[in-house]
């Protein structure tokens, strides 16, 4: 609406300026929408919020990044002290690719967490971006489990290429879902090269997923729902599943093998 605003408003200024210097003839008009057109194709460079940045409005609201878009600062190895070796800073993103000697979807051990802190009620978001047939997952209340992947004693919110991943068989396992328990829907997801938007949100156990700006997945933790979900899916033989999904917990992101993208990775804490 801002860019729409300032369009209508050179539009309108041109013309008077026409108007005052030779009655708006053709040659004139023309030169007119010329420099409209140069001006708005340089305007939205300008008004396009930097990758990885907070605008005072967010800042106000509470929001804070997790990713400075630079480097790993923050960031470790799930069940290690550094960070993992098959991650790098591409384009202004946090990229995880198949590690040496692994044949793509075989994750190497590479899941990481932001480890500066613990969270419990919060909104977080997060964009990503897949490659073609890629698959991982966004993770909140991760209790590290020695010797275990990061899935293993918390929730996984899926992040996946619909159309050509191997996993996109049932409904639980499509971006966006909660993995292997409750689909998401409406579908949202983009295809595979194009970048996605997930929000979640926990207050008081209460979660919801939104996926592109539609809300897709809700749920409630420690309920009678949730334990009738975790008995019909694979995590209902996990320790860290059977002992109970911590009430608070680290933010992760998974290695399984495949090149992933995440960027503009913000939460905000909720009272």
């Amino acid at each position: 609406m801002e860019q729409l605003f300032f369009y209508l408003s050179l539009l309108s200024f041109i013309f008077s300026m026409s108007n005052l210097k030779m009655r708006c003839n053709m040659k004139n008009l023309f030169k007119s929408f010329v420099v409209l057109l140069a001006v708005m194709a340089a305007v939205p460079s300008f008004a396009q919020k930097a990758n990885n940045t907070l605008t005072e409005k967010e800042k106000k609201q509470g929001w804070t990044l997790l990713f400075n878009g630079k480097d790993f600062t923050g960031w470790r190895q799930c069940n290690n002290t550094g960070m993992a070796p098959n991650w790098v800073i591409e384009d202004e993103a946090m990229k995880v690719f198949t590690a040496p000697g692994k044949k793509p979807g075989h994750g190497a051990g590479g899941d990481i967490l932001y480890k500066e802190k613990k969270f419990k009620n919060f909104e977080l978001s997060v964009d990503w971006k897949t490659s073609k047939m890629g698959n991982s997952g966004i993770f909140y209340y991760v209790r590290e489990v020695p010797g275990k992947p990061i899935y293993y004693a918390a929730p996984e919110v899926q992040v996946l290429d619909n159309v050509d991943a191997t996993d996109n068989k049932l409904a639980n396992h499509l971006a966006g879902s909660l993995y292997d328990m409750l689909p998401a829907d409406p579908k949202t997801v983009k295809p595979a090269g194009e970048w996605n938007t997930i929000v979640i949100k926990v207050k008081d156990g209460k979660v919801t997923h939104t996926q592109n700006g539609k809300k897709v997945v809700q749920y409630t933790l420690w309920s009678k729902e949730w334990d009738d979900m975790v008995a019909n899916s694979k995590f209902k033989d996990f320790q860290g599943f059977q002992e109970g999904i911590s009430h608070e917990g680290y933010i992760g992101l998974q290695d399984h093998g495949y090149p992933i993208w995440f960027r503009n990775i913000k939460i905000r804490e909720l009272k």
